[in-house]
């Protein structure tokens, strides 16, 4: 019986050893992981303030206390506000309305969490684009999408001037989107190490603009700026913190808009609305936050404060209304920032996912389209 018992565990451990082996294939050898800083350039960051011991640092301490009984009990105990009681519908895209749009005009576009298609001064500029249905290394992985369909299709968009990213997270940096966009964008800008990704999946390295917190950069006329933000990075086990997540700060003719990408509430806020603002607009993360992850992610009152410290005129809550990727209701980071902006007089656009919001105009979407999907 000892005998048995012991080859039933032998096999047991051999199945885990050969589990273990296949995963670390699967991620060395799978182009989605992406491709991980060389030695060159852990010599040439090691001499940036921002980067100490091979990995990228905060601007503040940011720990991820983890809780596990009460993770573990939000687990268990699961809202059915978590998403959506039926497919959301979004607001479909005309492609020749992008074609026909006048160069004077900035419009926004949301495609839901972070991603956005923003005309300004007659260039297209995508902002974080995932299109895929899941924000996962692999399709049958991961939260899906709350609406079956996007505002518009990669294959029908067209020529992008510029993709914008803010760090290497799959819910921003997706490998299937890059492949689809790869041949119509005309330069990617990326905060430091994220443009290794983006060599491994084909874009030619002479239209991959890197950049550190502080720098900026023109695209024709517009204005990057990349900017501090609190966060993390890493697409695989071994790989956190290895590039850089940042901000981005995007000046116009006329028009300035921030988007935060993904980030803890800090100093850095005010510090970049004293700099460079105000703000016409600000694009500011606002879900899938956790009281155990609240320096990485904003809770939603922090995201109306951050706000106010950037000057802003007018706030927009994102990275909400696509996936789950928390615990807390879907419905609660825009309920939640729509009661604090209220109270702090700071207005606030709520469209709905493919809506646009056009910069100058005297009213902008605010109605809570959310609340018809909701599980009563």
């Amino acid at each position: 019986m000892k005998r048995i018992l012991k080859m039933i565990g032998l096999s047991l451990l051999g199945i885990i050893f050969l589990g273990i082996i296949g995963v670390v294939l699967f991620m060395t050898f799978s182009p989605q992981f992406g491709s991980s800083l060389s030695k060159e350039q852990k010599a040439d960051y090691s001499q940036l303030q921002n980067f100490k011991n091979g990995k990228f640092q905060n601007q503040q301490p940011s720990p991820m206390d983890m809780d596990f009984r009460k993770v573990f009990k939000e687990m268990v105990n699961k809202s059915p506000n978590r998403s959506p009681n039926e497919n959301i519908a979004v607001q479909k895209i005309d492609s020749a309305l992008i074609f026909s749009l006048n160069a004077e005009t900035t419009r926004l576009t949301w495609f839901g969490h972070a991603t956005f298609l923003l005309e300004m001064d007659g260039k297209k500029i995508f902002i974080d684009p995932m299109l895929s249905k899941s924000p996962s290394p692999v399709s049958f992985a991961g939260s899906k999408r709350f609406s079956d369909e996007i505002p518009i299709e990669a294959s029908n968009l067209p020529f992008i001037d510029a993709v914008i990213l803010s760090h290497d997270h799959y819910d921003h940096l997706d490998f299937k989107t890059i492949k689809q966009l790869k041949n119509k964008v005309g330069q990617f800008y990326a905060p430091l190490g994220v443009g290794n990704h983006l060599k491994s999946w084909g874009i030619d390295t002479s239209i991959i603009h890197k950049l550190n917190w502080g720098d900026s950069i023109q695209h024709d006329h517009i204005n990057l700026v990349c900017a501090p933000a609190r966060h993390f990075s890493g697409r695989g086990f071994f790989d956190r913190a290895t590039t850089l997540w940042c901000s981005w700060i995007i000046q116009g003719k006329k028009d300035n808009i921030f988007f935060s990408g993904d980030s803890g509430y800090g100093p850095h806020f005010k510090e970049i609305g004293d700099q460079y603002g105000p703000f016409d607009i600000s694009l500011l993360e606002c879900g899938q936050y956790n009281e155990n992850w609240k320096h990485l992610h904003m809770m939603p009152e922090g995201t109306a404060q951050a706000a106010v410290d950037l000057k802003s005129k007018l706030m927009m809550p994102i990275h909400w209304g696509a996936f789950t990727l928390a615990f807390h209701d879907w419905t609660d980071p825009a309920e939640r920032a729509v009661a604090k902006a209220k109270e702090l007089n700071m207005p606030i656009t709520t469209p709905e996912i493919g809506e646009p919001v056009v910069l100058g105009e005297k009213y902008f979407p605010n109605e809570k389209w959310w609340t018809n999907y909701i599980t009563q």
